[in-house]
């Protein structure tokens, strides 16, 4: 076992959630940490008995003390260490994106075993997002790694867009700030190619990295339920599902925002597509929408609403958020309807998500 980096000793709590394959350590459960450990820089994680958990990223300033990278006692944290892990994420997205590439997402953070970093490639260009100090030291490897891997690949970028203007950096201790690695000039004004859906990405303004390029799949899994179907779209943002089921062949789509900004982007795409006949684009608060629509009206409802809590304080409030959009959709939809439903708040998390759904159906009598 390599002794390369200082030591965090865990709470037997915490060690129980790491077993279980929780890959991060809270600083509730931080029973002591050795002088020598930097912040941002590489811990070993150890019970008070000397069981070993993992080696990561640790943060003298956040609530997550230590974001696990590897449980291979013996691993090498160097530069090939990490172009191994960006192959990696990189590979598997050519399984499940291969016709679509140019426009997916490439690195999804812990689902890739890389804490605190979301990039995006958007046609010729990376957007990237960093999240915790660890990654941000290391980001000029990182992104020449990606550079390099997809060069070697025949698919290379011209630069990289990074959007570190997330409100999660703060608590790393991080600066806020967008714009071009190394002082590129590129345009952050594109227009994407969705599985031959073409829609308007603004990198530098647009929500998370410009766009909600994780709901990819599931948008064509819409597109191909949606024929002859009444499609109700809430949260629709600029449209993505929405024109995803038109594209599909619906014979009515309905898309919901509360944002104005967002419809009128929304409604540039669909002419884009030459879809905007096909598409209702409506202004309103979604929870009012949906109390004036009538039982059965729709085939399908999609629920996509922003994060309803950003804490572990206010879940409960954000559950009865969740329980009353999730129950009055399912009364809308007729018997047979499809719901697509998500949520975006980590502190959702799945056990809580199924168990509001379950007592939504049981009130809505389906």
């Amino acid at each position: 076992m390599t002794d390369a980096y200082p030591q965090v000793i865990i709470s037997e709590t915490g060690a129980q959630y790491l077993r279980q394959g929780q890959a991060w350590m809270y600083r509730n459960n931080l029973v002591r940490i050795e002088d020598a450990a930097e912040d941002g820089g590489l811990v070993r994680v150890l019970t008070e008995n000397g069981e070993y958990l993992g080696t990561g990223f640790c943060s003298l300033t956040s609530h997550v003390t230590v974001r696990i990278l590897t449980r291979d006692p013996e691993a090498c944290i160097d530069r090939e260490f990490f172009r191994r892990r960006l192959a990696s994420a990189y590979d598997f997205r050519k399984t499940v994106e291969k016709d679509n590439l140019c426009d997916c997402r490439l690195v999804f953070g812990e689902a890739d075993q890389l804490p605190g970093l979301t990039v995006d490639r958007y046609q010729d260009i990376l957007v990237a997002q960093i999240s915790i100090l660890g990654m941000e030291k290391i980001k000029d490897m990182i992104y020449a790694i990606l550079m390099d891997l997809l060069e070697q690949d025949g698919r290379p970028v011209c630069g990289v867009y990074e959007r570190n203007d997330l409100r999660a950096r703060e608590k790393e201790g991080l600066p806020l700030y967008k714009g071009f690695w190394k002082n590129a000039v590129l345009p952050t004004q594109l227009v994407i190619d969705e599985n031959g859906v073409r829609m308007n990405v603004d990198i530098e303004n647009g929500q998370k990295t410009g766009y909600f390029l994780d709901q990819k799949s599931n948008r064509v899994l819409l597109r191909r339920m949606a024929a002859g179907k009444k499609v109700l779209d809430c949260f629709c943002h600029t449209g993505g599902f929405a024109l995803n089921a038109a594209y599909g062949g619906a014979a009515q789509v309905t898309a919901v925002d509360v944002s104005a900004s967002a419809l009128a982007e929304g409604r540039k795409n669909a002419e884009l597509n030459h879809l905007e006949q096909r598409i209702s684009f409506e202004q309103a608060d979604v929870f009012d929408y949906l109390d004036q629509c009538r039982p059965g009206q729709f085939d399908i409802i999609v629920l996509d609403p922003p994060a309803f809590t950003k804490s572990r304080q206010t879940v409960d409030h954000a559950y009865s958020g969740y329980q009353r959009i999730n129950r009055r959709a399912m009364e809308l939809l007729r018997t047979g309807g499809y719901l697509i439903t998500c949520s975006c708040s980590r502190y959702m998390e799945m056990d809580l998500f199924e168990k509001m759904l379950k007592e939504s159906a049981q009130e809505a009598g389906v």
